[in-house]
């Protein structure tokens, strides 16, 4: 991409329910279209592919694009003045600018831009500017011209005016002959152009290096059987109407090509093995460039038959059929039609399909150099989550030599730390399809998808990591964060720097994130509060071999200093500090609140403070928060901030703990 000109906007509409145009900045790489389905994503990306069809088949059809209630009106004047239906402005490289300059003797900037404008009967309107001065400049060096044809020269104002200057002059015949080629070329600029020599010439050197759009959605992939006789059928009639060709005719036309097998090959019955073998030769090498990046089932192989058969339904009951099965050698080798596999398979071997054709289809016109823009709507749809990352791993490496433009309304299709790529897509009232950067006045519906992605990373990169430790609440969390803290400026055993403590709201929660991390391959350590009995949750668990054993640890087992790593009563995180230590940190975070501190000769009898604190408040009707009892979050931010008032006994617990934690990992 370094040395061919991008898209850096489009300006779309009036076209289907876009009806009100504004201007979209595209980005250098990639950009992404988030929205809710009906949107209007895919109306966008057919509207770029109408504008430049590197097909050369989807034109603008004022009656089926242009917005429905507006067309009665606009069709008056369809014929005389057509709207315009796009307006798409490119920026050339430093090289091409380097390049043109050199060619032409002009003197465009750096991230020189120019505009095409469309209009809805498919013709183009050019708008650039280019300074005639370097050109008129350029001729006037030539020493072979005299002193006044030269000076002449200089006082023309653009190249336009050349002829004028010098009318009045005695020519030589050099000077007659050069005269002669500026006029040819004024009036070649006036027949096609206007009044804009040099600007015409400019849009000659740029016109076959303008992108065209290669647009692929689900309609695009290849079908499972191809009747070939009624394909070469159509192929003749193609000229005559280019309708008669679908996009699976298409499609398999494209894999034949691939193959260099003409249609008319198969009219040799005797041919079909050699066939058949160079169409699997290309299928093998598009499954292998595919399993670069499709790491869902690396067993999975393309296979093609070619068939008669007789007995079928019409045009496939006519000569041989082109079957395309997929089989998956992980179930020795069972195949079945291309269609009935995964939806994810079938769009990465379509696409590469058709992406080889075109680029067969800008050889043969002789376009090879000329840049594709590839625009994709909802690619990786039908994809599995993590099979999404992958494909954007894809998107990235085709971004490498073309810009990409695709539509999605995923969250895993997006990059968190790339939300400048995204335009939001939305379908206002009484204004249509609006697409925009700014997602600060975008519908909450419309954003969801970017929510989810920022929700989803900051869960991965700020909460779990390779080695977690899984506890029951935000408290937990506190406690062990600060008495390793204590630990550790001590010289004593805290927690592994390397270990994260995940936070769950609640036993049952963690139960659910084994589930999930586990099956993540990542690596797990339980610690929870004992309520007297074992976890049967966290039981069966074990039993199922999600977890073991040893990697579940309960408050209960470091609560008497004399027994650790024995389980014994009810404890919660709260019992591991003595039960005057405790209530220090309670009386703190509600001296407000109480008439006087709680101490623990106040609290009725008990294994848990927590449990023994709660019956207190109920009894003495203490109103410390709505729902009753106390948030245990607030003795822990007590904790928090007031550290050094615990006492070595409750160290030593929480010390006992970490090295317990630490041996899980």
């Amino acid at each position: 991409m370094g040395t061919t000109m991008r898209l850096v906007s489009a300006n779309i509409g009036p076209f289907k329910s876009i009806e009100q145009p504004a201007e979209v900045s595209i980005e250098e790489h990639v950009t992404v279209l988030v929205g809710m389905n009906e949107a209007g994503k895919t109306v966008f990306l057919q509207a770029l592919q109408k504008s430049a069809d590197v097909f050369k088949l989807a034109r603008f059809d004022h009656v089926d694009d242009y917005p429905r209630k507006n067309l009665n009106n606009y069709e008056k004047k369809h014929d005389t003045q057509p709207d315009t239906a796009s307006v798409l402005t490119y920026q050339l490289t430093d090289f091409e600018v380097d390049e043109i300059n050199r060619e032409l003797h002009t003197k465009l900037p750096k991230e020189f831009q120019f505009s095409v404008h469309h209009d809805y009967l498919n013709k183009l309107t050019i708008y650039l500017s280019a300074d005639h001065k370097p050109v008129v400049d350029e001729i006037a060096k030539d020493k072979s011209l005299s002193a006044e044809f030269r000076a002449a020269l200089k006082k023309a104002s653009s190249f336009n005016d050349i002829p004028a200057s010098v009318g009045t002059l005695t020519l030589t015949d050099a000077e007659k002959t050069l005269l002669e080629s500026i006029n040819q070329r004024i009036a070649k600029a006036k027949a096609s152009w206007r009044d804009d020599t040099i600007g015409y010439e400019v849009w000659q050197w740029l016109g076959s290096r303008v992108p065209r759009f290669m647009y692929f959605g689900d309609y695009e992939v290849l079908p499972s059987k191809m009747n070939l006789a009624d394909l070469a059928t159509r192929v003749s009639q193609e000229k005559e109407n280019p309708a008669v060709m679908t996009s699976e005719h298409r499609g398999i036309l494209a894999l034949l090509k691939m193959a260099n097998i003409s249609i008319d090959a198969f009219a040799n019955p005797g041919a079909l093995e050699s066939l058949i073998s160079r169409i699997e030769g290309v299928s093998i090498n598009l499954t292998d460039q595919i399993m670069e990046f499709w790491k869902q089932n690396e067993d999975l192989q393309v296979k093609i038959d070619i068939r008669p058969d007789p007995n079928d339904q019409p045009p496939f009951n006519n000569g041989p059929n082109l079957y395309t099965r997929i089989a998956n050698n992980r179930h020795r080798g069972v195949s079945t039609p291309f269609k009935q596999r995964s939806r994810g398979f079938i769009w990465f071997f379509s696409f590469l399909v058709w992406f080889d054709s075109v680029h067969h289809q800008l050889q043969a016109s002789g376009e090879k150099s000329r840049p594709l823009i590839l625009l994709l709507d909802e690619p990786g749809l039908s994809l599995h989550a993590l099979a999404q990352a992958d494909f954007l791993r894809y998107i990235d490496d085709l971004a490498k030599k073309h810009q990409v433009i695709y539509s999605t309304h995923s969250p895993f299709m997006i990059h968190s730390d790339r939300l400048r790529e995204v335009r939001v897509v939305e379908d206002r009232n009484n204004i249509g399809t609006v697409i925009s950067d700014n997602v600060s006045w975008t519908d909450e519906r419309t954003i969801f998808p970017l929510q989810a992605a920022l929700g989803w990373t900051i869960a991965q990169n700020l909460f779990v990591s390779e080695r977690n430790l899984l506890v029951e609440g935000t408290s937990d969390l506190i406690y062990l964060q600060t008495s390793s803290a204590i630990l550790e400026g001590k010289g004593k055993s805290g927690l592994r720097t390397d270990v994260t403590i995940v936070p769950c709201g609640g036993l049952d929660k963690v139960v659910t994130f084994i589930s999930l991390l586990g099956a993540n391959k990542l690596k797990l350590g339980v610690f929870h509060d004992y309520r007297g009995s074992p976890e049967q949750k966290l039981v069966d668990l074990m039993r199922e071999k999600m977890i073991a054993p040893k990697q579940i640890l309960d408050a209960s087992q470091f609560r008497d200093l004399a027994k650790l790593g024995v389980g014994g009563k009810p404890t919660d995180t709260e019992d591991l500090f003595d039960v005057a230590t405790y209530l220090q940190y309670f009386n703190e975070a509600y001296k407000k609140q109480l008439n006087s501190p709680v101490k623990e000769k106040d609290l009725p009898p008990g294994d848990r403070v927590v449990e023994r604190l709660e019956r207190y408040i109920e009894k003495n009707q203490f109103q410390l928060r709505p729902s009753g009892g106390f948030n245990h979050y607030l003795p822990a931010t007590s904790f928090a901030r007031n550290p050094n008032a615990v006492d070595e006994k409750t160290l030593s617990r929480f010390e006992a703990l970490f090295k317990a934690v630490n041996a899980v990992f």
